[in-house]
């Protein structure tokens, strides 16, 4: 499933090609999606001025004057950017042209992103009204986690995979975060003192922002390209590792299962 770092090095590689261009026309091959796209959206787009590109956790916002297009990429969507004349594959859903052969093109072999529209203010859309804070930002700090940890039972790991704490820590992230922090991933969150909190608010964002950069060196693949990212190159030390040696002390790296996720951590590293 497409990350935090996925979907802001998507934003990154296709913002230059489309910001303050007008949508010349829209092109819905497959209406249903998560949810049904928009029946109006064809009518509603298109002679549009795109006058912002935005990401809110894994969503992207597309911000036109009389409202916002909402795009998830799924489990397995992706945006690039192709030319007019590159005919659509079975699994390309939606374009989106904005001319001078400039074709947004969304594909999704599994059909679990959404393209949404709303005319009210965006922020209070159902969808991200209860988001928490951005990883990134100065309000997600070790206090703010600390407070909002107090009296929970739940694993430490889930806890900060709950977007309602904080928004776009997924699997692969909280993995690396947590080892890298020390934390073993199966404490209870609510007994955690301020001072970890702080190591693993420091990690989750040190770790988030190294695979957003490491993406942002191949920004040409949203050109013609796969659509794919590659921060994927970047070396993970516990994600996808069980049994090999812990780049911390060499022993073997354990794996078992939290809220249904691969949930990697090295026993002797990690308290």
């Amino acid at each position: 499933m497409p990350e935090l770092p996925e979907v802001e090095t998507t934003r990154r590689g296709i913002e230059p090609h489309v910001l303050h261009r007008t949508v010349a026309a829209v092109r819905v091959r497959q209406p249903i999606l998560r949810w049904p796209v928009p029946g109006h959206l064809v009518a509603t787009l298109t002679g549009q001025r795109l006058l912002d590109l935005q990401r809110r956790g894994k969503y992207l916002l597309f911000h036109f004057a009389s409202g916002h297009l909402l795009v998830h990429l799924g489990m397995s969507g992706s945006l690039r950017i192709v030319s007019r004349r590159e005919d659509p594959g079975y699994h390309d859903h939606l374009d989106l042209d904005f001319g001078e052969h400039r074709v947004l093109r969304y594909h999704d072999p599994r059909r679990f992103g959404s393209v949404l529209w709303t005319d009210q203010p965006w922020q209070q859309h159902p969808l991200l009204s209860q988001l928490g804070p951005e990883p990134l930002q100065p309000e997600f700090d070790a206090d703010y986690l600390y407070q909002r940890s107090r009296r929970r039972k739940q694993a430490v790991k889930t806890f900060v995979m709950d977007s309602k704490v904080v928004v776009g820590v997924g699997n692969i992230y909280a993995n690396e975060a947590l080892h890298k922090a020390g934390i073993r991933p199966t404490r209870a969150a609510g007994a955690i003192s301020r001072q970890r909190y702080q190591r693993l608010v420091e990690e989750i964002k040190s770790t988030l922002a190294q695979a957003i950069e490491q993406g942002g060196t191949t920004l040409r693949d949203f050109v013609g390209g796969d659509g794919k990212p590659g921060y994927f190159k970047q070396q993970l030390t516990v994600y996808g590792r069980a049994g090999e040696p812990c780049k911390g002390c060499r022993r073997p790296l354990q794996e078992l299962r939290l809220g249904q996720r691969a949930t990697v951590y090295c026993s002797h590293c990690q308290t």
